[in-house]
């Protein structure tokens, strides 16, 4: 039997909800909530800024069990507390079958996370868990160097990889490094939940991907997709949209 995917669908306890009137309720997004499928390899939210897709990604990682600013389930630093109480009203469906490994990497506080690993390791008489990590501080690697590293050096497979905006500090030629290295998770029985703005990676082959706006929550092909229309109109012809947008 296969025990993919780990985590196969979400649902939002409308019945404990005192009012959608009030954050994170009051985002289109979560106040049409009501069951979301999961695939088994990649699922993608995508959507314009504020539309509640980190919201809803960071909300199913901490319902799971993970540290809000990242990490595996073994950090439990906080900098600071704002994250919102959504994962309290979620019902996940799982796997009948646990996931081995399993990280959930946030842009926008990956540093907090470089800087936990190393003050641990400062204090720990054990072995230093910077070597789960390729042995290389990441804060003396670049921003794209250490997401690449995580990627690679400690992601294991058969594992549920939760990632809001990997593409943050990466290059389009290390997108595509990024695409090759889930392909080989995934080979390895391992799946991904995405946030991202990159028509690079939500381009992954058979990927499940939601449009996230103000109507709510729905399936949509990647040819559909804003991004990918925006970006093919661009490059198929930069000079007259730069013209139209400077002038």
């Amino acid at each position: 039997m296969n025990p993919l995917p780990y985590i196969k669908n979400v649902r939002l306890k409308r019945d404990q909800v005192a009012s959608f009137n009030t954050y994170p309720f009051s985002i289109p997004a979560i106040k049409e909530l009501y069951d979301l499928e999961f695939s088994d390899t990649v699922t993608i939210f995508v959507g314009e800024n504020g539309s509640g897709k980190s919201t809803l990604l960071e909300a199913i990682a901490v319902a799971l069990g993970f540290n809000a600013e990242g990490g595996t389930k073994n950090f439990n630093f906080g900098t600071r507390h704002t994250h919102s109480d959504l994962y309290r009203f979620l019902r996940l469906s799982k796997s009948y079958k646990k996931y081995r490994d399993g990280f959930f990497l946030r842009a926008e506080s990956f540093y907090n996370v470089a800087t936990n690993i190393d003050e641990l390791d400062e204090e720990s008489g054990g072995p230093p868990i910077i070597d789960s990590y390729g042995g290389i501080s990441l804060h003396k690697q670049s921003h794209g160097e250490s997401f690449l590293a995580l990627m690679i050096e400690r992601f294991g497979g058969q594992g549920l990889y939760i990632l809001d905006e990997p593409e943050a500090a990466l290059s389009p030629s290390r997108q595509l490094a990024v695409l090759s290295r889930m392909s080989q998770l995934i080979k390895q029985q391992s799946q991904f939940v995405i946030a991202t703005h990159s028509p690079i990676l939500m381009a992954y082959p058979g990927a499940l991907i939601y449009q996230i706006d103000q109507s709510g929550i729905y399936p949509v092909r990647y040819e559909d997709t804003e991004h990918y229309q925006i970006t093919r109109a661009f490059l198929n012809n930069p000079e007259s949209m730069l013209k139209n947008l400077t002038r």
